[in-house]
C-alpha cells in the first residue's frame, strides 16, 4: 500500500508539480487549495504526511499546523512547509508550531523526494 500525502497550497501550479513529483514516484497524494480545505481534508482522511504552503488565504500554513498537532491523530505525522519563506524568524515559528521541515519554493523535484523518504520512507 502506498505512502498517502495531503499537498495543500493556494497555486495549482505548484500543487501540479508536487502531485506530479509524488505520484511518479508511487505515492498517493490528495490536494487541497488552503488552509482550510487542507484541515477538512486531513479530518476526513488520515495521512502518512502533510506538505503544506504558508502563505495562503482563509488559513496559513502554521496555523494548519497548529490545528493539526493538537489532535491525537496528527500530534507526531511528519509535516513539512514548502514554501517561499526563507527568514529564520519564519522558520523558527514554522518549528514552534510543530513543523518536521522546510523546504523552500521553487523547489527541486529531486530534493523534494529525498525529504519525503526521509521522513516517511
Amino acid at each position: 500500500m502506498s505512502r498517502k500525502i495531503l499537498t495543500v497550497d493556494d497555486s495549482p501550479s505548484i500543487r501540479q508539480m508536487v502531485v506530479f513529483t509524488l505520484k511518479s514516484a508511487g505515492y498517493g497524494v490528495v490536494e487541497a487549495a488552503d488552509g482550510e480545505a487542507g484541515v477538512a481534508k486531513a479530518m476526513a482522511e488520515k495521512f502518512d504526511l502533510i506538505l503544506t504552503d504558508q502563505n495562503m488565504p482563509k488559513m496559513d500554513g502554521l496555523t494548519l499546523i497548529r490545528g493539526l498537532r493538537a489532535t491525537p491523530q496528527y500530534r507526531s505525522t511528519p509535516i513539512l512547509i514548502l514554501t517561499t519563506e526563507t527568514g529564520e524568524t519564519m522558520k523558527a515559528q514554522g518549528r514552534e508550531a510543530g513543523a518536521t521541515g522546510w523546504l523552500v519554493k521553487p523547489f527541486d523535484p529531486a530534493k523534494l523526494l529525498t525529504v519525503v523518504k526521509k521522513v516517511i520512507g
